[in-house]
């Protein structure tokens, strides 16, 4: 029988590096890159959050996602903006319009953020549905936030 007390533990040589603990999931596979890559954009629907999200999580994990991840945020961050100030300027008028007597104008400016919304819906879905398909998509109108 051998002694257990009289066992060194195993060290590495000096000569030769340590090896890196591996972590699992470090690096998406080509098939999870392009589908986190399509939910960035099709996380559109739900606003910024999704694809803040995916972004920050899966960025330095697949080529693919990083850059359409990124592509998504801006696009986001533009639209909120874009909602935001539309949604004020519209309350703004509506308010003058009906000060002024004007009721179907008043009507019609509480229409435009619901509008750009859905135009939210629809080029997020695009986007989802051409990298989905191994594409790539750029929206049409963003200011590039992040680069």
């Amino acid at each position: 029988m051998s002694d257990q007390s009289s066992q060194q533990p195993y060290e590495a040589p000096a000569n030769e590096p340590p090896v890196p603990p591996s972590t699992p999931g470090a690096y998406l596979s080509a098939s999870d890159d392009k589908l986190w890559a399509s939910l960035a954009h099709f996380g559109g629907v739900l606003w910024i959050l999704p694809s803040l999200i995916i972004y920050l999580v899966f960025k330095d994990r697949g080529v693919r996602t990083r850059v359409e991840s990124k592509e998504a945020l801006n696009w986001q961050i533009t639209f909120l903006i874009s909602f935001i100030a539309l949604s004020i300027l519209c309350e703004i008028m509506g308010a003058i319009f009906r000060a002024s007597g004007v009721w179907p104008l008043s009507f019609i400016v509480g229409w435009v953020p619901f509008i750009l919304w859905i135009m939210n819906v629809v080029f997020s879905l695009i986007g989802g549905v051409k990298v989905s398909g191994g594409g790539s998509y750029r929206y049409p109108i963003t200011q590039r936030f992040i680069k």
